[in-house]
Parts: C-alpha cells; structure tokens; sequence
C-alpha cells in the first residue's frame, strides 16, 4: 500500500490536514504541488523532511485542535531552520476528512506516464514491483495468461496477447516500452512491431530490450535482414539499465532500468 491509500485508509476513520508546497523560490527539497497529510498522530507522505517539515506538522496539528485558523505559512530554508538549501517554501494547509477522499486522492496522485512492459517472467515481475512507486502508469503484456501474479499493484493492468506484439499497436502514445518476453522469437516480434510502429507515428519515446551484447548483435542483423536502417534500429535501447550495474539478479535489474526511466523523465 502506498503512502495516498494508507492516508485515505486512516482518513475515513479521522480528520486530518493536507500540508502541500504551493511555491518554491531557490534551492528547495521538494517541488510545488509536493503534499503530505497529517493526523493527530503520526503522518503520510512527505514534503521534504528537515525541521521545515517538523514546523509544518505542528502546525497541522494546531489546525486540527483549532488552536489556529492560520493556512499558509512562508518559510526561508536558512540558519534559523537548520536547512542550508538557502530557498523559500510557501506552504498551504487545508482540512480535510472522509468527504474529501475521492478530490484528495486525484490532487495527491502523480501524473502517471505510460509504459508497456512485455513479459511477465522474474524480471517483469520485479520491475513491476520496483516500479509501484512510481509515476508510470503500467501495462503488463504477456502471451501466457497464467503467468500474472493475483496481487498486482492499482496502476497496473494486465493483459494477455496471444500473439503478443499485437498490442504494440494500441499502446498509448508516448507509452515507454520494455521487451522482456520468456522467448527471443516474442522479443524480435516486439520489437519490430516497434520500429513499424515508429516509422509511422513517432511515439514510442523508447524501446528497451533485456540481453546481452551477443543477443543485441544477433538481432540488429536480423533487423537489418528486414529492412529495417541503421537509424531505425539504433532507436531500441540494447542492453538496459543504467550503466556501471553489473549485477544479474531480477531486482538488481529492476532497479537499474527504473533508474534509466527516471533519468529519461528529469
């Protein structure tokens, strides 16, 4: 359970105040829109840590005892508050209790960004777990129907494609795309719906596929063998992960390819 639907678990059974960075000036820790939602005890989220953070749950607290009505507050992170990110940070504060749950859970979710994940062996399941955290919003694709675990995280949908590069042509635009199939036959289907798809619409920002130097070369020539030219096949990234990871564990993996996502995002 994330920290949005652990927040609206507890807010059903008690008020609480919804703390979010409306503005920022300088170097901050987190950006405007950033929120966490406080209780009488204990809180979810954060919007930076620090003693910034320390002063704003005091001050939700005193908004939840009616000890004040105050609602924004305006604090410069310098010596007196112990940051030395040198910035300002105007927060707002709102209360909030179960009638707010269905507006409270939209404004605190994060714009998800698309992206297919094709296969759904120890790696795909690692990533998806690595990923649920995150702003990406996951379509899981795999020809076997079986091979999809029951506890899935809410941002991701599971899809059975029989044959399984057929789905490449309803992915969303601007979908990101791992190709991680239990056969090297499936990973050279997807990849070239791929690449027919991107000489068409130019959508697909990225194509990833798990393997080896020696696979990657194979397939390149295979590509090629298609027709397909030296820039088209140079737009699929082959190996994946941020580089200077050489671990071969699932979760090692899982966490270097996020790792390239996010670096693509920033």
């Amino acid at each position: 359970m994330n920290w949005i639907d652990q927040a609206l678990q507890r807010l059903a059974q008690e008020p609480a105040v919804c703390v979010t960075v409306n503005a920022t000036r300088g170097s901050v820790p987190r950006g405007p829109g950033t929120s966490m939602v406080v209780f009488a005890r204990g809180e979810c989220g954060t919007i930076g840590g620090g003693h910034l953070e320390y002063q704003a749950i005091a001050h939700a607290r005193l908004l939840l005892s009616g000890q004040t009505q105050e609602l924004a507050m305006q604090h410069v992170l310098g010596p007196n508050l112990g940051q030395c990110c040198g910035g300002s940070v105007a927060l707002a504060f709102s209360r909030v209790d179960a009638t707010d749950a269905a507006g409270l859970r939209a404004r605190l979710g994060p714009a998800r960004t698309p992206l297919a994940l094709f296969g759904g062996g120890h790696v795909g399941k690692a990533l998806v777990n690595v990923l649920a955290p995150l702003p990406f919003a996951v379509r899981w694709i795999d020809s076997r129907d079986e091979i999809f675990p029951t506890d899935v995280p809410p941002q991701v949908v599971c899809e059975h494609s029989s044959p399984v590069h057929m789905a490449v042509d309803t992915l969303a635009p601007g979908s990101r795309v791992l190709i991680m199939s239990f056969s090297h036959a499936e990973d050279l289907d997807v990849v070239i719906a791929c690449l027919k798809r991107l000489r068409e619409r130019h959508d697909l920002p990225f194509v990833g596929l798990i393997g080896s130097k020696t696979k990657w070369a194979t397939f390149r020539h295979r590509l090629d063998a298609r027709g397909f030219s030296e820039t088209e096949i140079a737009r699929i990234t082959c190996p994946i992960g941020v580089p200077g990871i050489a671990g071969k564990e699932p979760e090692v993996i899982a966490v270097a390819v996020a790792a390239q996502l996010l670096q693509m995002a920033a």
